[in-house]
């Protein structure tokens, strides 16, 4: 092989190893992953939020119980967004007086920020309130007698909370891994991102990689001649 039939592939090589590292570190932002839009389920003992481990149809608060829902765009369980406050029971029903067969059951409702709402839509204020209900009532009917109406989908997930949002129901959005979520995402200035159809990165690197092993595999087998 002549020296100017290696240069040649040196240099080609080089090129393409060049445009391999260059799309490496375009590929070093944030990753993006899939979330939802929904209302989630949150009990305490007054210390911080715990998700629950079971649904508000089927959840019976004991009288004295303090639980939330928190609508935001989520992953999953924990990644979710908690509600934004805790209260503590006396907080929200020191004055309500105990009845006889009824509970009382504080309820904190969070519909998150504008970053989380659907297009279109305004979060109403953040807001507690106090049901009285008979003893074997469970979170969901507790949450309808002060928070109606209340909307759920044929799979009987909660999907509106005094009318918010006015549609969907657990929808999939964009979201950025790493990014501020939970009670530290406040900011409403946050948007999500949407896919533009065009080849994604790991099929531009895979090509790169592919081409720079061709040229490496023509350099060498033209040194053995």
């Amino acid at each position: 092989m002549s020296r100017a039939a290696r240069t040649g592939a040196a240099r080609a090589l080089g090129a393409v190893l060049a445009l391999t590292a260059a799309l490496g570190l375009l590929g070093a932002g944030p990753a993006q992953a899939a979330g939802y839009r929904y209302w989630s389920f949150w009990q305490t003992d007054g210390g911080g939020w715990a998700y629950a481990t079971e649904g508000p149809a089927t959840h019976r608060p004991d009288d004295g119980s303090v639980v939330g829902f928190r609508f935001a765009v989520s992953e999953n369980s924990a990644d979710s967004a908690r509600p934004r406050q805790t209260p503590g029971f006396g907080a929200v029903c020191g004055t309500t007086a105990e009845k006889s067969g009824a509970k009382r059951v504080a309820l904190v409702i969070d519909p998150g920020t504008a970053a989380d709402a659907p297009s279109g839509e305004t979060p109403p204020q953040a807001r507690t309130a106090c049901a009285s209900v008979p003893s074997s009532a469970t979170t969901a009917d507790a949450l309808a007698s002060v928070a109606k109406p209340l909307r759920y989908n044929g799979q009987a997930l909660l999907c509106a909370i005094s009318g918010y949002p006015r549609t969907g129901c657990g929808d999939q959005v964009g979201t950025e891994k790493g990014a501020e979520k939970g009670a530290e995402k406040a900011s409403p200035t946050a948007s999500d991102d949407t896919d533009s159809g065009g080849p994604s990165l790991g099929v531009l690197l895979g090509a790169a990689a592919i081409a720079a092993l061709g040229a490496a595999a023509l350099w060498q087998s033209r040194r053995r001649r």
